[in-house]
């Protein structure tokens, strides 16, 4: 899902789409695409929304199989699942977000007697989720009114009787603000950071 607006990162996102911004001086959601090839997913399919253009040429290179999807603002992560129609079971990741190296193949393995599953880590929940086809099949129709959002589909498909597993998974990095910007992608500042810290 690359298509927000990433609003928490502005006025820097109002000028670059925020999949495409840095994490270890290369663009996040070519980090992910790279990973989840490795972990043996695909095709892909890319929902691009906000400066979509920029993410379709970063992407449209890469030696993988990919698909791209525009959906308009504000009609939230389920529509941007629905909107892919892919064909379940099926993985399903933020773009703006990096997980630690073989933690998309282990996810996925370890989902595979599931109706779905979403990752966790501590009491974190990355987002990172698998949908089978009996959680899928809440996609059409969304459930209640926009923005339309992954976990309402989680919920009713539950509520339905799917099985559902919370699946932990090492850490991830993601940019939800300028100093995670900073942060993720100038090591030495963490450093400094930390000294400051135990002054």
């Amino acid at each position: 899902m690359a298509a927000g607006e990433g609003s928490r990162l502005r006025p820097i996102t109002e000028h670059w789409s925020k999949p495409v911004l840095p994490i270890d001086g290369r663009p996040v959601v070519v980090s992910l695409i790279h990973e989840l090839a490795a972990g043996g997913c695909g095709p892909i399919i890319v929902v691009t929304g906000h400066l979509a253009e920029q993410v379709e040429e970063l992407l449209a290179p890469l030696p993988y199989e990919i698909r791209f999807v525009r959906q308009p603002p504000g009609l939230g992560s389920a529509d941007a699942v629905a909107r892919a129609e892919a064909t379940a079971p099926f993985l399903v990741s933020a773009a703006d977000t990096l997980y630690t190296p073989g933690e998309i193949n282990r996810f996925a393995s370890g989902v595979l007697s599931a109706d779905g599953a979403y990752a966790v880590h501590g009491s974190f929940r990355p987002p990172l989720w698998a949908l089978g086809p009996r959680v899928a099949r809440f996609l059409d129709p969304l459930p209640g009114n926009a923005p339309y959002e992954l976990a309402h589909v989680f919920d009713n498909a539950v509520a339905e009787g799917a099985v559902v597993r919370a699946v932990e998974i090492g850490p991830s990095r993601d940019l939800t603000s300028p100093e995670d910007l900073v942060r993720e992608n100038f090591d030495y500042l963490r450093a400094v950071r930390a000294g400051a810290a135990g002054v």
